[in-house]
């Protein structure tokens, strides 16, 4: 056989599985983790600053990476969390990690986007305590600032509108991929244990993927929180109802993705499960009606724990020195 024929034999199969490879994708309920796709460099790397920033809250203590901890999974790994004056928040923070993905922010969906998401927090009285005047007041005081804003936007004047898009363009960013349960979707058969792998299809076959679905493996609807049986609730939120104002929307929260489950403790949106275990127990009978054994519920852990991606990993940012005209935090006032 000539060596041309033997490339084309050698293209034609890898062709094949490839084909193969995909068929097998489309056949489950979860897809694969991408990295981010045409972000704006410049713009992610002034809004990695102003994510890292606690001048944009009152005390000037309090950042994005505060309740969004990005060494902890994206979150803050306490029940509910702790805003100005040591102020308990109203309800667990959700991750940021593939928050691109969610159909909308925040548990109760009234964010449509990440970009106005990311306002909420620096005007919220219990969470940053600021306004967006006072935030921009601080960042037009600062001469790196000033100079950066205009470079990314072209705009001799910094706005909210600015703030908000390139926090959320730095989130885009904070995808997860990777994980050994993806590589196992791309071909890679070795990437699971036989437990994990028998953990993942009592996670088909019990109904779990009918809310956790789709790349983020949820994140994608608002679902009742206790189907089966009413699920009482450590935390006053009632989920939807508080968007839409319509009865049937209560206790309707976003479901939550299940990327990097094994690092986002507590779960739930009032924080209330503090083990993974404990979290798939509860699930199981308020949501399937279903007691898992404990050999079941361990199987069914050991599949999530795969779902750890690679963690965003970047130089952290430097942040431009106060002016003397910046005006100064008041944290004890």
């Amino acid at each position: 056989m000539s060596p041309r024929f033997v490339l084309l034999a050698v293209a034609a199969a890898a062709s094949l599985a490839t084909m193969g490879t995909l068929r097998a994708q489309a056949a489950e309920p979860i897809q694969p983790i991408v990295p981010a796709q045409q972000v704006n460099l410049g713009m992610v790397e002034l809004g990695k600053k102003l994510y890292f920033d606690p001048r944009l809250s009152k005390s000037g203590f309090i950042s994005c990476n505060s309740c969004h901890n990005l060494s902890m999974g994206g979150t803050d790994n306490i029940k509910t969390s702790i805003g100005d004056k040591w102020q308990q928040g109203p309800i667990n923070a959700p991750t940021v990690l593939n928050s691109s993905l969610n159909l909308a922010q925040f548990w109760d969906g009234r964010a449509a986007d990440l970009k106005a998401q990311a306002g909420g927090p620096i005007a919220n009285p219990g969470e940053m305590a600021f306004t967006h005047t006072l935030a921009i007041g601080v960042l037009e005081s600062i001469p790196a600032y000033q100079r950066e804003f205009k470079q990314v936007f072209a705009k001799d004047k910094i706005d909210i509108d600015q703030v908000t898009l390139a926090i959320a363009e730095f989130e885009k960013t904070l995808v997860t991929p990777n994980s050994r349960f993806d590589q196992w979707l791309l071909g890679r058969k070795d990437a699971l244990t036989a437990d994990e792998l028998a953990g993942y299809n009592l996670f088909k076959t019990s109904g779990c993927v009918a809310c956790h679905n789709g790349p983020a493996v949820g994140g994608n609807s608002f679902q009742k929180m206790g189907v089966v049986a009413p699920y009482k609730a450590s935390s006053p939120a009632e989920g939807r109802i508080a968007v839409t104002g319509k009865d049937a929307d209560r206790f309707n929260f976003k479901v939550p993705t299940l990327r990097n489950v094994e690092l986002t403790y507590p779960y739930f949106h009032d924080g209330a499960a503090n083990t993974l275990p404990e979290a798939v127990d509860v699930m199981g009978k308020l949501q399937l009606g279903k007691t898992f054994t404990k050999d079941e519920n361990g199987k069914i852990v050991a599949f999530l724990k795969t779902l750890t991606g690679d963690q965003p990993s970047f130089t952290l940012p430097v942040l431009p020195p106060s002016s003397d005209a910046t005006p100064r935090p008041t944290p004890f006032k």
